[in-house]
């Protein structure tokens, strides 16, 4: 590619390797000239289909479609990444500039009458076009995304969606930048190096090189996008465990960063919107298109939870109180302290304090030896770093992923370090999606937000943050491994609560023995990860099991106590935020003092700026599958390899180009099963 300024970069796809975007040739103006010529492009190529001057065929309706706005498709992607992974101000304001314009585009699309009637002509002689599975799926999924779009509603009625779709891409946009900026601004200083006591030394000297990136004295502890931060499982000082949780819990409600109005508007604009499309409420229009079916069914589901999770917390509170009692003499046990004494309970039961597998746990060493050795012995993979190809920020590493013969596969990109302008929180984004319409081939990329160390040295991890590692890249593999005809199904492109399955799956082999001799070695002395704290990483669910519980299930009734509203409901409920917050949890149960949500409100990003509005339960819906699926890879470890195979191909490999529980019950022979779920988080028999 041309490093040609005067050029640019999206107008043609990449020559690089995969179609990897041209990063070193991206400047920022070149976004809004690429948005503006990929979006009337493909509007041309939409009235082409629409009017083409013959009867439609599933060819030149649905393929032609599959085919268009591929130019709008690179951009978007490139920004996209880049407003969530290493924003600017003036990203920022683009990405307020062309949020609603976006959502006016897909509008102008979903809404064209002409085109819709084409589809739905198709769709209703479908069992007559001779189409593959595939192919009448897809035929299916486009009739029901323009019918759950608004293409079947009267002018005026289309008008007033529109209006409603713009205005939530702007909200959207908005609390994004907004929580951003108080993130950064609930960061917590401290002066003195004495109340970082229980730090590890590689932890003390993140928050010193976090301290010195912003010109500040002293350390700063940077704030992770939940609730909990993982600084209070060691942190001996009380008073600094109380101040990190207090910011945390205190994003999104100062003045200059105040996300309230903007939860306010999201709520009423999608009760409106839901109303309109034919639903009670937003959680109804959402439930429809998901594989859980309803709001009765997701509640039969959690209500086998909460009373067990709720019971485990409330035992597991008093013994946590009389540790700190005995500790300190203190009897006003708080959030702040569950986590602490947890880990002491925890390392007294087991023996080891698993703080110590730190040193053992080194970022590079568990993403080539681990995470991808792992993907190995499951699935064959192998990979190749690629320090050639360039991303969009330095510390972006690349690397080339290849098929068991030694077939390349497509590329996988890592972005591990947190910075200013990188939303919190990990995720997985495609870049390209493996496809043979097009004969395109996957680029992935993988984003964590772990603490920088100083020049030199090594970046540790807690096993929480190894985790999320496997989590992410169960995601990646998910795109990876994708073997589908048309875009529109490859990879993670699948029911939103369905999709964190993969993911979660891919989690169990942090912790497996066989894996963890490949990348838990001592960092300086090489030494592997000692048989006990192996053996503590296999013990039972721990004492802070019935927090991460119960603080789950909190947040995930508080994002569908918000979107179960009526319009008429909306305005009296979202007066005031915590009190509306207050009455949700009390309602079911889980208003614990000492337990607060994964997220508030105010910081909910999954739900206000992401796409998992009425739909966080899909991490718990996809455990009940995951729980499921590693209980049946442990009953077939011994021909592990032959396993993977067998899981890749009944459900890695089909994305969405089918029934997503289908797959899974002709995987297992059976519909999912909750006891597995049940027994990993000790909730069986109480």
């Amino acid at each position: 590619m041309t490093s040609d300024p005067t050029v640019n970069p999206f107008l043609v796809a990449s020559t690089l390797p995969y179609e990897l975007p041209p990063f070193a040739d991206v400047r920022i103006e070149h976004f809004g000239p690429a948005l503006d010529l990929g979006m009337a492009e493909q509007l041309t190529e939409v009235e082409a289909i629409a009017h083409p001057g013959v009867a439609p065929s599933f060819e030149n309706t649905i393929v032609a479609l599959e085919r268009s706005g591929r130019m709008l498709d690179r951009v978007r992607r490139v920004f996209w990444c880049l407003t969530s992974a290493d924003t600017t101000p003036e990203l920022q304001r683009l990405e307020a500039e062309y949020a609603p314009r976006l959502a006016a585009h897909a509008d102008a699309i979903t809404q064209n009458r002409a085109l819709f009637a084409r589809i739905d002509e198709l769709h209703g002689r479908a069992d007559d076009l001779g189409l593959d599975d595939e192919s009448r799926r897809l035929l299916d999924r486009y009739h029901l995304d323009f019918v759950r779009a608004g293409a079947a509603l009267a002018p005026t009625e289309q008008a007033e969606l529109r209006e409603l779709n713009a205005e939530l891409a702007t909200l959207a946009a908005e609390f994004g930048v907004r929580l951003l900026a108080a993130a950064k601004g609930a960061a917590v200083q401290v002066s003195d190096v004495a109340e970082l006591d229980g730090l590890s030394e590689d932890a003390v000297a993140a928050a010193a090189e976090a301290a010195r990136r912003r010109d500040l004295d002293g350390y700063l502890i940077e704030l992770i996008l939940p609730t909990h931060q993982p600084v209070l499982e060691s942190l001996r000082n009380r008073d600094l465990r109380r101040r990190v949780l207090a910011a945390s819990l205190g994003r999104g409600a100062d003045t200059d960063t105040d996300t309230s109005d903007l939860v306010r508007r999201i709520v009423i604009a999608r009760a409106r919107r839901a109303v309109l499309l034919g639903y009670p409420t937003h959680s109804d229009y959402v439930l429809a298109d998901r594989t859980v079916g309803s709001n009765a069914r997701l509640d039969e589901t959690l209500q086998q939870l909460i009373p067990s999770a709720v019971a485990n917390a409330h035992r597991d509170q008093d013994r946590l109180a009389e540790a700190l009692c005995a500790d300190t003499g203190e009897s006003d046990f708080g959030a702040h302290d569950w986590a602490y004494y947890a880990g002491r309970l925890d390392a007294a039961a087991t023996g080891p304090d698993l703080s110590a597998i730190r040193p053992y746990v080194e970022l590079t060493r568990t993403v080539e030896d681990g995470v991808f050795g792992a993907a190995g012995q499951v699935y064959g993979l192998t990979f190749r770093r690629r320090d050639d190809l360039a991303g969009y920020h330095r510390d972006v590493v690349a690397y080339e992923v290849f098929d068991s013969d030694g077939e390349p596969i497509g590329l996988f990109l890592g972005d591990y370090y947190t910075r200013a302008g990188k939303q919190g929180g990990a995720w997985m984004e495609s870049l390209v999606v493996q496809n043979r319409l097009l004969g395109q081939r996957p680029v992935v990329v993988n984003n964590l937000n772990l603490a920088k160390p100083p020049a030199g040295q090594p970046t540790l991890l807690s096993m929480d943050e190894v985790r999320t590692l496997f989590h992410e890249f169960g995601h990646a593999l998910h795109g990876l491994l994708s073997s589908v005809t048309y875009p529109r199904f490859a990879g993670t492109a699948v029911s939103k609560d369905f999709v964190e399955y993969p993911s979660q799956v891919n989690e169990m082999w942090g912790t497996d023995p066989e894996i963890l001799t490949r990348y838990a070695r001592h960092v300086e002395t090489d030494e592997p990860l000692p048989a006990e704290l192996t053996a503590a990483l296999q013990a039972g669910p721990g004492a802070d099991q019935a927090r991460e519980t119960v603080s789950f299930l909190a947040a995930t009734w508080l994002d569908l106590a918000w979107h179960r509203l009526t319009p008429d409901e909306v305005d009296d409920a979202v007066r005031d935020i915590d009190a509306f917050e207050a009455r949700a949890l009390g309602a079911v149960g889980l208003d614990l003092a000492t337990v607060p949500p994964r997220y508030r409100s105010r910081y909910f990003n999954h739900i206000f700026a992401s796409g998992y509005a009425a739909g966080y339960y899909s991490y718990l819906w996809s455990e009940i599958l995951d729980a499921d699926t590693v209980e049946w890879f442990g009953e077939h470890r011994a021909r592990l390899r032959e396993a993977g195979d067998e899981f890749r191909e009944a459900l890695l490999c089909r994305g969405g180009s089918g029934s997503e529980m289908g797959y899974f019950e002709s995987f297992r022979g059976r519909p999912p099963r909750i006891e597995p779920l049940l027994r990993r988080r000790g909730l069986l028999n109480l």
